[in-house]
């Protein structure tokens, strides 16, 4: 069986959450917000260090270049010590500090011809294209280093570094790859004394922020939360208002119109019977229909009246006050079943809500169903109190409820109101042709 309609609410009614909670998730969420610009600010930052460590490794692989071409000799290529001498007099004495860690030669078939670490002179590796086109054009080409290559092997232990190349010439103008390693932990340097430069009125632009922002959050939530008290207070006013108004008619039709009614019809009764000892057959006729319909006319308004206000609930129960309301489909010939269990565990305000939930269903069931059997099922416990109406008549499709809805008959979408603020749950199944099931969950409070 399809579900059409389910409104459900599994806590008690729901509330907007306090101005005090407010505030803490709107300090909760400055905070997140702070930590995720400090830590992207922190990427971002780091990514603009990388780019100036570049920027400055290639402008000094430049100056190193330029201090290398004024001492470096010919000989250099052929392992000449003179020339190492004075390459190695220079860099040791102008170029490694404490950033810059590292500097080799390479010749133009790819061995290493100088290194401030002796190790490294005669180990031959190939060079890459960039490397062969640095020798060719010129230029300079600056990476974060990847020491797994196998000419770092003696490299490894100084971190994560930054090479850059760049191509210098012998007196006689043969080309050579310069190679310098700088130290990568100046850009995480860089970056974090950037980030403290910036963090400071980042910081306290976000303060200032949630300072002026605190007390209008404070201020909105308050209003949001007086605004639901007030809804609640409006809506429980208008259910008694209505109730007020339902037991001010009931009480008026019963003292009023049914009992003139009733006394009418029970004063014609004899003046039928004189009509009919008298041969005036006719006149009896008409009188007996007319009586008959009066008396029609007072059990339909005495129907109405358990639909206005149920004179047994308060008095006699729920069991006596649902039997009023399924009595007019007793009266069409449907087989009627009605069971309340524990009735003694639910309350009064449980019981109301039960009742104009089954007043609801019935009312439906005698204007749409049709039905062969209805039956009305209620159960109290200490979970709560539990109704279900089922009929077997033809059924509806959401499309013919939404219709309804939208002409004006809001009955069940009312009720589905008053159940979700009583912290209940009320289901609605139907399909076409084989019936309509109500199901309605109120918790004990």
């Amino acid at each position: 069986m399809r579900v059409v309609s389910t409104k459900t609410s599994r806590t008690r009614p729901s509330s907007p959450p306090t101005a005090r909670a407010v505030l803490l998730w709107f300090v909760l969420g400055t905070a997140l917000a702070s930590a995720v610009v400090i830590g992207g600010g922190y990427v971002a930052l780091r990514s603009v260090a990388i780019d100036e460590a570049k920027r400055d490794t290639r402008a000094k692989v430049l100056e190193v270049a330029h201090l290398v071409e004024s001492v470096i000799g010919d000989d250099i290529l052929a392992g000449g010590q003179a020339a190492v001498t004075a390459v190695d007099d220079v860099v040791i004495a102008r170029v490694l500090d404490a950033s810059v860690v590292r500097v080799k030669i390479w010749s133009a078939d790819g061995r290493v011809v100088y290194s401030d670490l002796p190790a490294q002179v005669g180990g031959r590796y190939a060079l890459d294209d960039e490397q062969l086109a640095l020798l060719r054009e010129g230029g300079a080409e600056v990476e974060v280093s990847s020491l797994d290559r196998p000419e770092n092997a003696l490299d490894r232990g100084q971190g994560e570094l930054i090479e850059a190349y760049t191509r210098i010439r012998t007196p006689s103008g043969t080309p050579a790859l310069l190679e310098i390693y700088q130290r990568f932990d100046s850009v995480n340097a860089s970056a974090r004394r950037l980030l403290g430069a910036l963090a400071p009125p980042i910081l306290g632009g976000m303060a200032l922020l949630l300072l002026v922002q605190a007390p209008l959050v404070w201020s909105l939530s308050r209003r949001l939360q007086r605004g639901h008290e007030e809804r609640e207070a409006l809506l429980a006013n208008a259910i008694a208002a209505s109730n007020r108004e339902r037991r001010r008619v009931a009480s008026y039709l019963h003292d009023g119109p049914v009992q003139e009614i009733a006394g009418l019809a029970f004063a014609l009764a004899p003046v039928a019977e004189d009509a009919k000892r008298r041969g005036e057959a006719e006149v009896a006729t008409e009188l007996g229909a007319a009586i008959e319909r009066l008396r029609l006319t007072v059990r339909d308004l005495r129907a109405l009246l358990v639909e206005l206000h149920p004179p047994h609930l308060a008095a006699a129960g729920l069991e006596a006050a649902i039997t009023d309301l399924v009595s007019p489909l007793e009266g069409q010939g449907v087989d009627v079943s009605v069971a309340v269990r524990g009735g003694d565990a639910i309350d009064q305000g449980q019981e109301a809500l039960v009742f104009r939930v089954a007043q609801e269903a019935v009312r439906n069931v005698i204007a749409h169903a049709d039905p062969r059997r209805v039956e009305v099922a209620v159960v109290g416990g200490l979970a709560g109190a539990r109704l279900v109406v089922a009929d077997d008549g033809r059924g509806f499709d959401p499309d013919e409820r939404a219709a309804r809805a939208a002409e004006g008959h809001l009955g069940l979408a009312l009720l589905e109101e008053l159940v979700r603020q009583a912290g209940g749950r009320l289901v609605v199944r139907s399909e076409p042709g084989e019936g309509t099931t109500v199901e309605l969950d109120v918790p004990s409070r």
